[in-house]
């Protein structure tokens, strides 16, 4: 079983996510995807992340409609930061290891792999498929530090897309609409629940 992981603190999901963990269960080939929003992520402490409750539920609204899309829970359940090596350890021993793990991550953030915990475990824990991002650097230098990471990597070929959460969150906050950026049922609930609309950051 080949298993899609897309961790991200979803704040808020938006239709990039769902179009890159679509291309990747394609062309891939995997049985799933799983979605994990993040519980304290180390690398954004200059904003507050929106609570936990209200981002799961725009991630179960935003997926519903995919029976190849499921969230995962684990590091909003886990007290304490959230490393992806944990969730991946554990989803490991819960999948057991018939499955083939498969990390995706966008290009821009790969670049930031040795400043996280254990990256040489992590990935031996999975293959790590890279989404193409605007303005991304040559990867050649990760080989350094973390030997053998490209021969882990995947590259997605897809368009680039243009859309992110930070992007969103000032446009809410600005009034302008967001309509075709988020799926209607995630719009929908960020217009009622009143979120974002003092976030720029």
């Amino acid at each position: 079983m080949n298993i899609g992981v897309l961790g991200g603190t979803f704040d808020p999901i938006h239709i990039g996510h769902l179009v890159v963990a679509e291309e990747a269960r394609i062309k891939l080939g995997f049985n799933e995807v799983l979605f994990v929003p993040a519980g304290q992520p180390l690398l954004k402490p200059d904003r507050n992340i929106t609570p936990a409750d209200h981002r799961v539920e725009m991630v179960r609204r935003a997926i519903a409609d995919n029976p190849h899309f499921k969230i995962c829970t684990l590091e909003i359940e886990r007290p304490g930061p959230s490393y992806t090596v944990d969730t991946l350890t554990m989803l490991r021993k819960q999948l057991g290891s018939e499955a083939s793990l498969f990390f995706i991550i966008g290009r821009d953030t790969l670049a930031e792999l040795p400043l996280w915990k254990e990256p040489k475990k992590l990935v031996q824990l999975c293959r790590l498929v890279v989404a193409p991002r605007l303005g991304s650097k040559d990867l050649k230098h990760l080989e350094t530090s973390i030997p053998g990471l490209l021969d882990k990597v995947i590259q997605l070929d897809m368009p680039v897309i243009g859309i992110s959460s930070s992007g969103i969150r000032q446009r809410i906050a600005q009034g302008l609409p967001i309509r075709y950026l988020v799926p209607a049922e995630v719009e929908k609930y960020i217009t009622g629940q009143k979120i974002y609309l003092t976030s720029a950051g």
